[in-house]
């Protein structure tokens, strides 16, 4: 799907979760953010740098690192940790850093206790924080998963998740989350909607997902927590608009 007229910034430090349905342009949005897709007209911006200038494509691609839907795809080393350290190999890192920089990319995402181990002897879980390891080792400030959680069972997408909000939490990386999962695109600070490759919403999670006929009629789902409290306003109880977690319509179910 081309991207038509998509006028849209993020700010250094946000998490923002991206929604559509298939063919929508999330994708096609993700990698321009990398520089892996072009703009044919118009421009995209990355901290500063017009990712159409050659001299600025790798500067691009070591401030925003990708994670996809597949880690196998991803993974290319038969040993974790050298995995981790495959990109500040390629970018000619002295030894001394890069064995620093894959401790601490290992330690941030949990992965330490495994970085002696063949990547095949992991969870898709694991897999997909040891390819968040590797764009951490090359001092990535924005961090784009385009659909981190699509291949995994529950357990791990909630590692996913979980290491993705620690990451923006403790170390105030950039996130954009493209996700089909509307309780983890709960989990950001900002959703933005697309369709037909365009930004038709953009706003907080509270705002998105109150709106539960007009998220139907795009074909998209809220999460569960606020579809129970729209049905039950539907049957006359009162419970406030911007219920979207669990623990908030527990809460309101209680008073």
């Amino acid at each position: 799907m081309a991207l038509n007229h998509v006028n849209l910034s993020v700010e250094e430090g946000e998490f923002v979760a991206v929604l559509g349905v298939n063919g929508s342009g999330k994708s096609t949005l993700a990698k321009h953010l990398n520089a892996i897709l072009l703009p044919t007209s118009g421009s995209c911006c990355v901290a500063g740098m017009d990712t159409r200038k050659p001299e600025h494509l790798w500067d691009v691609r070591q401030t925003v690192g990708m994670v996809f839907q597949n880690p196998d795809n991803q993974i290319i080393a038969a040993i974790v940790e050298d995995d981790v350290a495959f990109g500040p190999e390629n970018l000619g890192v002295p030894s001394d850093e890069i064995r620093s920089r894959v401790d601490e990319a290992l330690k941030a995402v949990g992965m330490t206790e495994f970085r002696g181990f063949a990547p095949h002897l992991l969870s898709g879980g694991q897999k997909q924080r040891v390819a968040i390891a590797g764009t951490l080792a090359m001092q990535t400030k924005c961090l784009v998963l385009d659909e981190p959680t699509a291949m995994l069972d529950p357990v791990g997408r909630k590692e996913v998740l979980d290491t993705v909000r620690r990451l923006h939490r403790e170390s105030g990386i950039t996130v954009i989350y493209i996700t089909h999962f509307m309780e983890e695109a709960a989990a950001a600070q900002r959703v933005v909607v697309m369709e037909d490759g365009k930004v038709v919403e953009d706003g907080s999670p509270k705002e998105i997902f109150c709106h539960v006929d007009a998220m139907r009629k795009r074909g998209l789902d809220v999460p569960l927590a606020a579809e129970i409290a729209w049905r039950l306003r539907k049957q006359g109880i009162r419970l406030p608009e911007d219920i979207v977690t669990d623990e908030e319509l527990a809460v309101a179910l209680c008073r």
